[in-house]
């Protein structure tokens, strides 16, 4: 279809709204339900883990991939794609009777959110414009970014009233009516000249990095850092990278473009999200210490985090008004010192119990306070600086950012405290994590306040952007 005059809808967003939410609830409610799953189908907490992990590991190893596919092939092709991987993953998960179907759903689970995640806002970009596109992106990241704590209590409650293979069925539900919804849509793909040719090559090095960082990343604690293992993953990592980064330049169909980081807002963005993604051990950290070094149980502890879900989905569209009037550096700016202040007050673990409890009641609150305004800005600043025909790459990229950060910083923090734990008190390895956090944080405003122009108006509002290319039908 050419020349097509349609422009996106609300049917549209909740349609990718859905297909990012059945993502969370394989990805986010799988953490909360591991002692039922092991106890119905009786296989090692090893390998449960291992299953759970493979998610993150596989989207985050083909994420870049399948955005640079749907620029080429289609980024309604993709996301159906996506969608269809998500319902056979999480069939798989309710027929699984033992770790072979959990271990193959899990796998295709990860290879369905690296797809949905970059085909959709490549989509939004296409089929929205100016202030339009911004409030979808907002939805889009009410899905990406309250999705996680949404699902984290559905998936708590399903689990407790229904059985835990209730969540999968609730996620196939919603991939299906996300496909319904998104059926009208006419494709959207990048303009190119010559035949298409696959960069296998960059694949390979490119999934050889990855393992090697994810793995890294994700069992360098139980590993030892400075183990053998852990020594020769850190080496093959800086080497296949390096490797990567040669190959790909040489290449016409390179996996990944290298020039999307000559653009310093895009670049801004995609480091300042893979730092306050990595602001995520904050969770883990205090989760763990109010449990063992104030007494709480665990429901207690979820209970304290509640007020950063209802303000982060509440500033979401916050954050994208504030961005409409000033530009997107200032939210920008400002979720990342609000996020960082919040982090901040609950490393004071040397506070007595009623008053450390109000404080990172307020801590949480403010982290979400931050995040919501952060999220839309930073993404709106990622699409709109990316160009027409990379945007899939471009926001795979991104979201890759947030995969790795997200694996980074609970990594980081959760070694931190336990190692400090060891031949310190719980308080004191408590406070460790959480300045470990807030470096993160500190980083993330730095890039921000460099790297991001500043703007009296979002140039994305101001301007008119480009008619959506699209495929021969």
């Amino acid at each position: 279809m050419e020349g097509t005059t349609y422009k996106g809808t609300n049917k549209l967003i909740i349609g990718i709204v859905f297909g990012v939410i059945t993502f969370w609830l394989f990805a986010q409610a799988m953490v909360n339900i591991v002692p039922a799953v092991q106890k119905d189908l009786d296989i090692e907490l090893g390998v449960l883990n291992i299953a759970i992990s493979l998610t993150s590991l596989f989207s985050g190893m083909f994420i870049v991939v399948a955005g640079g596919m749907a620029d080429r092939l289609g980024r309604k092709k993709l996301t159906y794609i996506g969608l269809i991987l998500s319902v056979i993953g999480s069939l798989l998960l309710v027929l699984a009777q033992g770790a072979v179907l959990l271990i193959i759903g899990r796998v295709l689970q990860g290879l369905s959110a690296a797809a949905i995640m970059p085909a959709t806002i490549a989509l939004m970009k296409a089929y929205f414009e100016g202030a339009e596109r911004q409030r979808a992106l907002s939805y889009w990241s009410i899905g990406s970014w309250g999705g996680s704590g949404i699902t984290s209590l559905a998936g708590g409650a399903i689990a407790t009233y229904l059985g835990w293979k209730w969540i999968f069925i609730f996620s196939i539900i919603f991939a299906l009516l996300a496909m319904w919804l998104i059926r009208e849509v006419p494709e959207s793909k990048a303009e190119t000249s010559g035949k298409f040719k696959f960069d296998f090559g960059g694949l390979a090095i490119f999934i050889v990095a990855m393992l090697a960082i994810n793995i890294l990343i994700t069992q360098g604690g139980e590993l030892g850092w400075t183990s053998i293992t852990s020594i020769i993953l850190a080496v093959v990592s800086i080497v296949s990278i390096f490797a990567f980064v040669k190959f790909e330049a040489k290449r016409d169909n390179a996996l990944i473009d290298f020039k999307l980081f000559k653009n310093k807002p895009y670049t801004g963005a995609t480091i300042s999200n893979f730092l306050l993604n990595a602001v995520a051990g904050t969770l883990i950290v205090a989760n763990t210490y109010v449990q063992l070094g104030r007494g709480f149980t665990p429901f207690q502890a979820g209970l304290l985090s509640i007020g950063y879900l209802v303000v982060v989905l509440a500033m979401i569209r916050v954050g994208e008004k504030i961005m409409q009037r000033t530009g997107a550096k200032k939210p920008m700016v400002w979720g990342s010192l609000i996020t960082l202040i919040g982090v901040a007050v609950m490393g004071l673990t040397f506070l007595p119990d009623l008053m450390y409890t109000i404080i990172v009641i307020i801590g949480f609150a403010l982290f979400g306070l931050g995040l919501g305004i952060y999220a839309t800005p930073s993404t709106d600043t990622a699409v709109s600086s990316s160009p027409d025909n990379k945007v899939g790459e471009a926001s795979g990229i991104y979201k890759m950012a947030s995969s790795l950060g997200n694996a980074f910083g609970v990594a980081i923090s959760a070694t931190v405290f336990s190692t400090i734990q060891t031949v310190s008190s719980v308080h004191t390895a408590a406070m460790a994590g959480i300045i470990t956090n807030v470096i993160f944080a500190a980083v993330s405003l730095i890039s921000v306040i460099v790297l991001v122009p500043n703007d009296s108006k979002s140039k994305s509002s101001q301007s008119t952007v480009s008619k959506p290319e699209l495929a021969k039908r």
